[in-house]
């Protein structure tokens, strides 16, 4: 078996990782001897953990969720699946409207 997880660190921010033995990686987390990441910001915390068959399917999760918002992660960490769609960050008719907006004030700035 294999696993994705997510560990909430002290200064509030997310590390995602994957593993095939979770309670051993996350006591080395929990000690300073995971990455140089959490390291860092000790004390962390296990908030989200999710079982696969393979490890590089669980990698392949990993490496999805890291590109994530931290407001689409918390909605993973909570059970709020319905919600991942929407928080996508691919929102690029909205992206071209702002920075239309942004080019027609400075244009009208003079800048």
């Amino acid at each position: 078996m294999a696993w994705v997880y997510i560990l909430k660190c002290a200064d509030k921010t997310y590390y995602t990782g994957s593993t095939v033995d979770l309670e051993a990686r996350l006591w080395q987390h929990q000690h300073g001897k995971g990455a140089n990441y959490t390291a860092r910001r000790l004390p962390v915390e296990l908030v989200f953990s999710a079982e696969y068959e393979r490890i590089d399917d669980a990698f392949a999760q990993e490496k999805k969720i890291q590109g994530w918002s931290r407001r689409k992660k918390e909605a993973l960490i909570r059970g709020d699946y319905e919600a991942l769609p929407a928080l996508a960050r691919k929102d690029f008719a909205n992206r071209r409207i702002q920075r239309k907006e942004e080019f027609q004030k400075q244009i009208n700035s003079g800048g």
